[in-house]
């Protein structure tokens, strides 16, 4: 477990439009699985020019740990008074929403249908103190098998690597049914912690699977570099969760803008700092789907892509 811990000890002037922001020490908690990198590249600079200013009238308490870890993490950032509780997962969500009914509460994000998931009355209004970003996770894990198809037609056995299965089996649910109906057999992985990463691919080898597709779990994101290595030194095409992965060695990486996931969230605490009432947010989805592919480990694994798919594609990375 870690934590990280900033506070201010003196304001500042800032200009009259922000006024508001410097009448006090405001208190921003951030719950997570894996790290704080969108918290440090996008929202914190996004309140600064907002008037919100680490070091000068923002405390930001970061807390880290795995899944059991949770419910601890999120009580002590309510005993510590925070103004604003940032949930970086369904995981850290379920477990600050436990901890209060009276902070707010921003998802950042949550792979499952806030409704469905029983924290919002409603995407327009969640009602309660949660609102947040929500990844609408099924559809696009069923459009990551179909581009991993496209890529590789001949391919009739995939793996689906997963953690975190209580949660997220009822989400691959339309990848199993998307699967069978072209034809495919999933062999599913499901693992506790980063140690079991090799197992995992010794298993997927002796299935005899062919390609891949990754979970973007947040521990199966912080590692896709690593998961990236071992997936080529087993042969497998692979297929991730957002842009990023592509970047980090997969062959396609396929999900939601992180930037623009991290700004709706940014926006969010903003206006509650400025009075909103969480419930009165609406909860938002992704509007913008990125879709790379890394061309290296293409050839690395000795593919042809399809022209049709590198067309589709925001960035080839050659």
């Amino acid at each position: 477990m870690a934590r990280v811990v900033l506070v201010c000890a003196m304001l500042v002037t800032i200009s009259p439009k922000y006024a508001g922001a410097a009448d006090r020490i405001w208190r921003m908690g951030v719950l997570t699985l894996a790290d704080e990198n969108a918290v440090r590249a996008v929202i914190l600079p996004y309140l600064a020019a907002r008037g919100f200013v680490e070091g000068r009238n923002l405390l930001v308490d970061v807390r880290v740990g795995a899944e059991g870890q949770m419910p601890e993490l999120a009580r002590a950032l309510v005993s510590d008074k925070a103004d604003v509780i940032i949930a970086s997962s369904d995981w850290a969500l379920h477990a600050a929403r436990a901890a209060t009914t009276t902070i707010p509460i921003v998802a950042s994000p949550i792979g499952t249908d806030p409704v469905h998931a029983g924290v919002a009355e409603s995407w327009a209004h969640p009602g309660g103190n949660v609102t947040g970003v929500c990844l609408i996770a099924p559809e696009l894990e069923v459009k990551r098998l179909s581009l991993l198809r496209e890529a590789l037609p001949s391919v009739r056995r995939i793996a689906v690597l997963s953690n975190h299965r209580k949660v997220v089996e009822a989400g691959i649910l339309p990848l199993r049914k998307a699967a069978a109906e072209a034809g495919l057999e999933l062999v599913e992985i499901w693992i506790e912690s980063p140690n079991e990463y090799a197992a995992a691919f010794d298993a997927m080898r002796g299935a005899g699977v062919e390609a891949l597709v990754i979970v973007p779990t947040p521990e199966l994101y912080r590692d896709s570099e690593q998961l990236g290595e071992l997936a080529a030194r087993s042969g497998l095409p692979t297929v991730g969760g957002f842009r990023e992965g592509a970047h980090k060695g997969l062959l396609i990486g396929y999900g939601p803008n992180l930037r623009e996931l991290s700004q709706q969230v940014a926006g969010y605490v903003e206006r509650i700092f400025n009075g909103a009432e969480a419930g009165e947010l609406p909860f938002q989805g992704p509007t913008r789907i990125d879709f790379a592919i890394n061309m290296r480990t293409a050839k690395a694994l000795g593919l042809t892509i399809p022209p049709s798919l590198l067309v589709g594609a925001d960035e080839v990375i050659e």
